[in-house]
């Protein structure tokens, strides 16, 4: 029971001579950090200007038309490639049997 005590009131001890050592502080802004002020980079002053953003009206463009992915079977017959390689067959469990 001593050796608790004893080791509370040493905390408290320390505690109280850290709060005495910050609050003793004449100038507060001694404790903040402070980042350096950023630098320009050599020859910005002689490059050009970034390109403006080009505006965008949110609209899909209408002089592509889309294109399925899959072709239909006359167009596979003509020669068009799908755009996607087939799918992987499913794997199909047996039928749920009725009750």
């Amino acid at each position: 029971m001593w050796l608790a005590s004893l080791m509370i009131a040493a905390g408290l001890a320390i505690s109280v001579a850290a709060m005495s050592v910050l609050t003793s502080t004449r100038d507060p802004l001694q404790i903040a950090q402070v980042t350096p002020p950023t630098q320009s980079t050599p020859g910005a002053e002689s490059k050009p200007p970034a390109p403006a953003e080009p505006a965008t009206t949110g609209q899909r463009p209408s002089d592509i038309p889309p294109q399925p992915a899959r072709p239909d079977q006359d167009a596979q017959k003509a020669g068009a490639q799908p755009a996607l390689p087939p799918a992987p067959a499913e794997k199909v469990a047996p039928p749920i049997r009725e009750k």
